[in-house]
């Protein structure tokens, strides 16, 4: 029986967070790098309208998402996980692209218990009602609101577009291993 339940983000935290920069960079014919991102919103990174870069977007979806890398070690960590506790994951993914993400997931051979496309950014109610116990995240505010709002521990993954202030219970990591170490070490150690 599963100990804890995990609430998961997918898009850059189980994903490279460089999964998007090859599309923005053959359809925009830019040459942008990770260490070019120092905000959320990608059209900070380089000339083009909020606008034009969602229509783009919607319609490089799906493919993006199918091609996205798994990031270093995150098959092993969640697969281990996997076998003591519950792990759902919650995405700001839309529903148009649940067939690709669940396909994604088969092909990465990642087991889950749940996956939720919320279609928003806004994951609050969802860890609640989901009673989550510990989140994984690469987004700031969310990593921040999920922390303080439901009083639980969220570990952010370092990037350089998520460098702004935590408050306790946000927890930095650089990595799954990181992660992982966490999780065993201080998490599990804490609710014993």
């Amino acid at each position: 029986m599963s100990n804890y339940r995990f609430g998961i983000d997918i898009d850059g935290t189980v994903t490279c967070p460089t999964s998007l920069l090859p599309h923005i960079n053959k359809a925009f014919e830019c040459n942008l790098v990770l260490d070019d991102i120092k905000e959320y919103d990608l059209t900070k990174a380089f000339p083009v309208t909020s606008d034009e870069f969602y229509k783009w977007f919607k319609k490089a979806e799906p493919e993006i998402y199918a091609t996205s890398p798994i990031q270093i070690d995150a098959h092993a960590v969640l697969t281990q996980w996997k076998k003591e506790h519950e792990l759902y994951f919650i995405s700001a993914r839309g529903h148009n692209v649940r067939d690709v993400t669940l396909q994604w997931f088969i092909e990465q051979n990642l087991e889950y218990d749940h996956i939720e496309l919320i279609g928003t950014h806004d994951k609050i109610q969802t860890a609640r009602n989901f009673e989550i116990d510990v989140f994984f995240e690469d987004k700031h505010d969310n990593a921040v609101g999920i922390a303080e709002e439901l009083n639980i521990p969220v570990l952010l993954f370092n990037t350089p577009y998520n460098q702004e202030a935590v408050p306790n219970g946000v927890i930095r990591v650089n990595n799954w291993r990181e992660a992982d170490n966490w999780i065993q070490h201080t998490f599990l150690k804490q609710k014993a």
